[in-house]
């Protein structure tokens, strides 16, 4: 009985995790664009992302991380046969709330995060090497079978928010310290634009793709 007592608690003592919290940060590129309807000939348009983050994980495998980022969005439009050039860039301030679900060694993990995210525009800009504004005066314009009403459409929803996934992965240098690379997608579930009925357009979402690098360390 003693023995399988003594059996017993070691198990229960190799099994025991202890939970830790950690903070870093990351910054990495961005690709993204949106997805007009109808549609819009378009290319990615790249960008800049760079934020903070506080991960908790709670048991083995399994954790919470919550961001906050600063990451550029957009697109910019493509003029098969001529030299235009338009783009718009979208700023935002992002809060991604993400399910950190890892695989590995103490040296070396391979993880997938997912979950929602809250964003909020603080910037808004243009750039074209034509005058977008007065187009109609430029003879040889590709206007033809295009929609050009995003040129000059205010923004009407500066919250947005969707969902993010991405796969990963984290090497540890030492007992406190990390460094992790981590591909992701966004796919944005509200509307840049107006997209009543009357409105151009009845679907203008944004959507991303990120490659990042990052670092924890591990306060607890």
């Amino acid at each position: 009985m003693a023995v399988a007592l003594a059996a017993t608690a070691s198990v229960a003592s190799a099994q025991h995790f202890d939970a830790n919290v950690a903070v870093g940060g990351h910054a990495g590129y961005t690709l993204s664009k949106v997805s007009f309807n109808p549609s819009v000939p378009q290319g990615m348009l790249g960008g800049l992302e760079a934020g903070v983050a506080f991960r908790y994980i709670e048991e083995r495998h399994f954790g919470l991380i919550a961001e906050v980022n600063v990451q550029q969005r957009g697109w910019k439009e493509q003029f098969d046969g001529y030299s235009y050039q338009f783009q718009r860039r979208f700023t935002y301030v992002q809060v991604p709330f993400l399910t950190h679900i890892y695989f590995g060694s103490d040296r070396c993990h391979v993880y997938f995060n997912a979950g929602p995210e809250l964003a909020y525009m603080i910037a808004n800009s243009t750039s074209a090497n034509f005058d977008y504004a007065n187009f109609k005066q430029i003879p040889d314009f590709p206007s033809a079978n295009r929609n050009t009403d995003q040129f000059t459409l205010p923004v009407k929803n500066k919250v947005d928010y969707g969902i993010s996934a991405g796969l990963g992965v984290e090497l540890f240098t030492r007992s406190r310290h990390s460094f992790n690379i981590e591909g992701r997608f966004y796919y944005g579930l509200n509307d840049v634009f107006s997209s009543h009925k009357k409105d151009t357009f009845s679907g203008s979402a944004g959507m991303s793709l990120m490659v990042r690098l990052g670092y924890y360390y591990r306060i607890k």
